[in-house]
């Protein structure tokens, strides 16, 4: 009897820990996430300061003047993710060879571990931290390197593109620590310096370094922007093929009043050639360009019909009057499953004030096409090359052509029922209160296919910059408030992730 009964109270024992433990733990757990929700509330004036230091450095990528800027900017990014306790690997990226014939260095590649727990997920981030050109001549309100804020939005370049996110998240992760609270998934770094001059050799650097991506579970990309001011997940993105035309007529600049009217001249071959790319409603006229497009599904179709978008609000954001197409559906179709051909400046020709009766020996036309799936690269290059060879026949010009590609990045898609996506949602909603959009986006993450196809690993974008926040133009900006609340995101990310990838292990456990 007596055995019996010690036997029956140890299993009440038992039976009580376990009732009172299992909310205890969850009510913790949300408790511990509360407290780095509103740390980093208290501590948001520090992280706006740490925006604007970074700010100040003009990590131009595009400017061979200012590639030690670059430099500069990645071994800030990387002395601040050792300040966490990671492991930080500077990976040196080789030299670029200049249209001059100079060789200037890339800036170095940033690689670190921080966590090495083999019970909790591996989540690996990659960001960029260098930037598009800005100058205040360009049209900006605020010195685009002066972090400016007006009315809850922070003006200057980088803002959003890329440096916010990249801070925001090792803000994330600096609160984890300054509260001596356990970080609940292992984080990974991949950061660079060349992103914006579409990442030359950073495929070949992850290819190199497979064993670093082996224990990666999920890849993690915040370079992109919401479509409206609901908070979205991105799945997404079209492909960015860059072309060069180059047409020579001499080797020297002449008088047009002396030689107006007896050449033939190299810039009125090139706007010709440029005129007969896309027509007037944007259909790109290239034969064969719209071949591979991979076909509307329904399932793809009825995304369309929940996505917040307003199209006044878009346009008034842009600061343009009119679309090409009048629908919701037709415009998102149309930025992120349809190809489109934007012809971006030409070099050579006079563009300063004033007047300058110059004919120009060579000129240059810049034009890209933003590529969709099922497009692929060398078939693009090939039409594009053809049809412009084929335009200037047509000219019988002595002058010299050449058509070259200088960037080639294609165009990714995710499966959106991924955990990590699952996770993306839950932080969302707690920390925003809304269900995200699922989103595609019109411009380029070079990497996030080729992140997948090497690493075999799931990827996600998830962006925290506002659809006004104007990357690439001028008066870049992030609002305060999604500097902020993007912080709680990712920081909520890896509590959610940590739940949801612990209940997979178990029951995968449970099925072996």
């Amino acid at each position: 009897m007596l055995q019996l009964s010690v036997q029956h109270c140890s299993l009440s024992m038992v039976i009580c820990i376990q009732l009172i433990m299992l909310p205890f733990g969850t009510d913790a757990n949300e408790k511990h996430l509360d407290d780095i929700l509103s740390y980093i509330d208290e501590h948001q004036d520090e992280f706006v300061q740490n925006l604007k230091e970074w700010m100040a450095v003009p990590s131009d990528s595009s400017d061979p003047e200012r590639r030690s800027e670059v430099t500069r900017m990645m071994n800030i990014t990387a002395e601040r993710i050792k300040t966490l306790g990671a492991n930080v690997e500077i990976v040196d990226m080789g030299f670029e060879k200049l249209y001059d014939g100079r060789s200037i260095p890339f800036p170095p590649a940033i690689l670190a571990e921080l966590e090495k727990d083999p019970a909790k997920a591996t989540v690996c981030f990659y960001g960029h931290v260098d930037v598009q050109p800005a100058s205040k001549e360009d049209g900006w309100k605020t010195d685009p390197y002066n972090m400016t804020e007006i009315n809850g939005n922070l003006y200057g370049r980088g803002a959003t593109d890329n440096k916010g996110p990249v801070l925001a998240w090792i803000h994330a992760l600096e609160t984890h620590k300054s509260l001596k609270q356990d970080i609940p998934v292992n984080l990974k770094f991949i950061i660079e310096g060349v992103e914006e001059i579409g990442s030359p050799g950073l495929a070949d650097l992850i290819a190199g370094h497979l064993q670093f991506f082996s224990d990666v579970d999920y890849i993690v990309i915040s370079d992109n922007v919401w479509l409206s001011k609901k908070p979205a997940l991105t799945y997404g993105t079209r492909g960015n093929a860059y072309f060069f035309v180059e047409v020579e007529s001499g080797q020297k600049d002449l008088h047009s009043g002396t030689f107006g009217g007896i050449i033939h001249e190299a810039m009125r071959d090139l706007v010709y050639i440029l005129a007969n790319l896309v027509d007037s409603s944007g259909h790109i006229v290239i034969p064969g360009i719209y071949d591979d497009v991979a076909p509307l599904t329904e399932e793809e179709n009825k995304l369309y019909e929940d996505i917040e978008f307003d199209l006044e609000e878009h346009k008034n954001s842009s600061g343009v009057d009119t679309f090409l197409y009048k629908t919701k559906e037709e415009i998102l179709q149309h930025l992120w499953r349809q190809p489109s051909l934007t012809i971006h400046g030409i070099e050579g020709a006079f563009s300063g004030t004033g007047t300058k009766t110059v004919i120009p020996s060579k000129v240059i036309g810049k034009f890209s096409i933003r590529q969709v799936p099922n497009m692929r690269i060398p078939e693009v290059e090939k039409q594009v090359t053809k049809h412009i060879e084929d335009v200037f026949a047509r000219l019988h010009s002595p002058n010299k052509l050449k058509v070259y590609l200088t960037i080639g990045a294609v165009p990714w898609v995710a499966n959106i029922d991924d955990l990590q996506y699952k996770a993306a949602k839950n932080a969302v909603t707690k920390v925003f209160g809304v269900i995200p959009d699922m989103i595609r986006d019109g411009s380029t993450i070079p990497l996030a296919k080729t992140f997948h196809d090497l690493t075999q690993k799931s990827v996600m974008m998830l962006p925290i910059g506002g659809a006004d926040d104007g990357e690439h133009s001028q008066n870049e900006k992030i609002s305060r408030s999604n500097y902020i609340q993007g912080t709680k995101l990712f920081a909520s990310y890896f509590h959610e992730l940590s739940k949801l990838h612990k209940d997979l292990i178990d029951a995968k456990q449970l099925k072996n």
